[in-house]
């Protein structure tokens, strides 16, 4: 059973799929079925261990939207907690590398 923040988790993770949605005009149907398949966190986790950006990361970037990225999400100090502090900083160099504006957060 899922507590209540990590259900705050989910909702923050489909809030990003909507978002790049109805502001980008991007649709990302794998991130979706991601979330569906595997919830708001393990989808992260999955994302932020992979050896490179996604697909979605990259078409966000083109879109000038990272605020958009799990990576932006993750560095949120909400959710500390549900991640190690090497996954905050493969995040934090992904914007980094990507020029990323941390005032964002």
């Amino acid at each position: 059973m899922k507590t209540v923040k990590e259900m705050k988790f989910d909702k923050s993770m489909m809030d990003i799929y909507r978002r790049a949605k109805n502001e980008c005009n991007y649709n990302a149907n794998r991130y979706l079925g991601m979330l569906l398949d595997h919830g708001g966190l393990k989808t992260a986790k999955i994302l932020i261990n992979a050896s490179n950006v996604s697909d979605g990361y990259t078409a966000l970037w083109e879109r000038q939207r990272l605020d958009l990225t799990v990576e932006a999400l993750i560095l949120n100090s909400e959710w500390d907690e549900y991640f190690t502090d090497e996954e905050k900083d493969i995040a934090r160099k992904r914007l980094i590398e990507y020029k990323y504006d941390f005032s964002a957060i």
